[in-house]
């Protein structure tokens, strides 16, 4: 990959998505888009470019940020957060649903990957809120197709859920038969409190609910400069409630950007009351 090539692409990437790719991470890209010239049945990087550059190539551009996405994540990374979902923000807002009438606590995971978050979330709001009167909605959302089609289906293999208590896996998974067997699927009951769209949460405005009590935005801001980090985090404080959460990634951090939120504990932040 000439110089070049890795300038025109990573100004695409950034483009589109607003991932920076730094000169650290030119061998990361190269490696990543073997899968892209398999697909394309391209030879080169240099053809790919070109492909890239013709008109009409919104779908391949896609393939490419699906290439270039990390999707790392697993059932209730970093656990201490969902730990401060059930220990605190669930009781709190169980007691200001009563005075303040709440039906529902809304929350939304952004990027939810592969799913594996936004159900973590899901299984600690049901068994947190399990006896209450309160609902709960989680509306998940990620800029990769490819990511999202995992989350929807909810489809894991064993060795994912392994970290999980048995009993856990019992109430909110079906185990595989025949073809499926060594998979579980989400059951369909915790299904349907999620809803997965595609969103390039920098560009435009959520079509989806809120203000949400929960945000979990972790371990992306890494990936994004500190002008993009700042935007970020603005639209997201936007749509937290009063009163709301937002959690981070433990590696990450809010220093050095322009917030209006107060620190709770690492990583965990809270868009102050009105009141």
């Amino acid at each position: 990959m000439t110089n070049d090539e890795f300038e025109f692409l990573r100004t695409l990437v950034y483009r589109h998505s607003r991932i920076a790719l730094t000169p650290d991470k030119r061998e990361l890209v190269k490696a990543r888009l073997g899968r892209r010239l398999r697909a394309t049945n391209l030879p080169s990087i240099s053809e790919y470019c070109r492909l890239l550059k013709a008109p009409g190539q919104e779908r391949e551009l896609a393939g490419l940020i699906d290439a270039i996405s990390t999707n790392f994540t697993s059932f209730f990374r970093e656990r201490s957060h969902f730990d401060f979902v059930r220990d605190r923000a669930i009781p709190e807002f169980v007691l200001r649903a009563r005075s303040e009438r709440w039906h529902r606590i809304d929350a939304w995971s952004v990027p939810c990957s592969t799913g594996e978050e936004a159900y973590s979330l899901a299984i600690t709001l049901a068994e947190g809120l399990a006896g209450t009167s309160l609902g709960w909605r989680i509306e998940a959302s990620d800029i990769s197709h490819t990511a999202l089609a995992k989350a929807h289906a909810g489809i894991y293999e064993n060795t994912a859920l392994a970290p999980l208590p048995p009993n856990t896996v019992r109430t909110h998974f079906q185990r595989g038969v025949g073809e499926q067997e060594g998979r579980a699927r989400v059951r369909p009951a915790l299904r349907a409190t999620v809803n997965f769209q595609q969103l390039n949460a920098l560009e435009g405005e959520p079509s989806f609910g809120g203000p949400f009590q929960l945000i979990f935005c972790r371990n992306v801001m890494i990936y994004f400069d500190k002008p993009t980090q700042e935007e970020l985090i603005g639209r997201l404080t936007r749509r937290l409630a009063p009163g709301g959460y937002l959690f981070i990634g433990h590696s990450e951090t809010l220093g050095g950007i322009r917030h209006s939120l107060e620190t709770v504990q690492p990583a965990v932040y809270r868009l102050r009351d009105r009141s």
